[in-house]
């Protein structure tokens, strides 16, 4: 693993880290807002008597009731729900900053049963609360479910309610299966129906996993074609190729789309018309709940040259989830993939007809391969093939040292992010363990070390 980087585990870059220096330097900003504030306030002098009260200077400069509103509501924004309320009976100016409609931009509703979850619940006064005086301020909505039915019709209920709202944003997330599969297909859609017709300004929605349905999807068209960006929506079995037609021919602003593979079709992929839209990313998840009950179709190479002709910049993102018997349909012919990644095991032959037919690859995850042979040969034909690949995982294979290094070589500084478990590295008469990181980091002109499971 790369000195002060951090292993893949999505296609999208891992903002956490940005995030949480951003985080630090507003919460700086703040105190140093809240000296400025207290400047006026009367230093004691420096002296043995200011020093034995050093300890009530803090309750000098923070008298936290005549804070300024913006202070106070930047505390609030980090706080979670029932504290803030708890605060919110601290001082009648506290109170106002509860109400305050920039605080209820962006909510998190988090449904679950006590007997079954460990996740805490939103209070269902709070729910009530926040639907009566804010939901007209609600924008960025998300809804965390657990496996219940119960948590889902709840989710179904408060959906319902929200017909005075313009939300932007909307994220339904179920923590573990079945959840929003188990509700009812005409209350769910009916109760999805009513923030698609209400919002007008949707432009993110994420309801994976869920009973949505041609019909309900044609309604989000009819009301947010001008603002609809990014639509994720796997495993939704009640939506067909021509639910996603309907969405490609309205929404011209559209740019990232995720579906299942089961859903793709040669029809789906011509998306060369002029009335489709220009995706930037797509997102297909390729999965298999049972070994043998699913045979997968291919999608022809004309197909696949269509969509990259209508759109030359999109990145096709591929997770597989397959038993290795079900691969026998991918990577025959050229596919245009930029991100590909196993989560169970994969085979050598797979791998091999990767290098050959994936010439578009960026960035390939290997969680496991049970072959008996090293991925060597394998390696080195992604690297002389695939020339824009910048990104490689591995783990639970092997991969001989010398072909490790000879891969790394062909590639050379473009791979900007490599993590691979020491496991995976074989010695051979060449090269050990500890000479790897050597050679490895004169390739890519930055200090290397393979990846080491830590001993708990």
């Amino acid at each position: 693993m790369d000195v002060g980087e951090y292993p893949m585990a999505a296609f999208r870059v891992n903002y956490n880290l940005e995030a949480f220096f951003r985080m630090k330097r507003n919460n700086l900003s703040v105190v140093n807002k809240i000296v400025q504030y207290s400047s006026a306030v009367k230093q004691p002098k420096v002296g043995f008597y200011s020093s034995l009260n050093h300890t009530h200077l803090p309750a000098v400069l923070l008298d936290w009731g005549s804070l300024p509103h913006y202070v106070v509501l930047r505390i609030f924004q980090y706080l979670p729900l029932i504290d803030q309320a708890r605060a919110s009976s601290v001082c009648r100016k506290w109170n106002e900053v509860f109400h305050i409609p920039d605080l209820w931009r962006k909510f998190e509703f988090e449904l679950n049963q006590s007997a079954t979850s460990y996740f805490k619940s939103t209070h269902p006064d709070l729910i009530q609360q926040i639907i009566k005086k804010h939901a007209t301020h609600l924008q960025y909505v998300s809804f965390k479910v657990d496996s219940s039915t119960e948590s889902a019709e709840a989710a179904c209920y408060i959906l319902s309610q929200l017909v005075n709202c313009s939300i932007q944003t909307l994220g339904l997330i179920s923590t573990a299966k079945p959840s929003f599969m188990n509700v009812s297909k005409s209350h769910f859609v009916s109760a999805l129906t009513v923030v698609f017709v209400n919002s007008k300004s949707l432009s993110l929605i994420k309801i994976e996993d869920t009973p949505v349905d041609d019909p309900s999807l044609k309604i989000l068209v009819a009301n947010n074609s001008d603002t609809l960006r990014l639509l994720k929506m796997s495993s939704c079995p009640h939506v067909s190729s021509d639910g996603i037609l309907c969405v490609a021919d309205c929404c011209q602003g559209l740019r990232e789309l995720a579906l299942n593979y089961y859903i793709l079709s040669d029809e789906l992929l011509a998306l060369s018309s002029e009335t489709h839209v220009n995706l930037e990313h797509l997102r297909i998840d390729v999965v298999s709940e049972n070994p043998g009950q699913i045979e997968f179709h291919s999608i022809q190479k004309q197909s696949w040259d269509a969509l990259i002709k209508h759109s030359p910049g999109v990145n096709v993102v591929m997770y597989f989830f397959l038993y290795e018997e079900e691969f026998e349909a991918f990577f025959k012919e050229e596919t245009p993939v930029t991100h590909l990644y196993f989560g169970r095991s994969v085979s050598t032959a797979v791998l091999g007809r990767i290098g050959l037919n994936c010439p578009r690859l960026i960035e390939l995850v290997v969680c496991a391969n049970n072959g008996l042979q090293t991925l060597d040969t394998q390696l080195i034909c992604i690297a002389e093939h695939c020339k824009n690949l910048t990104a490689l995982g591995l783990s639970e294979c092997e991969v001989s040292c010398s072909a490790f290094i000879e891969f790394v070589r062909l590639c050379g500084k473009r791979l900007t992010q490599l993590s691979v478990m020491e496991e995976v590295l074989i010695p051979d008469d060449e090269y050990s363990l500890d000479k790897i990181h050597t050679e490895v980091s004169k390739y890519l002109g930055r200090i290397w070390f393979p990846d080491v499971l830590p001993v708990w």
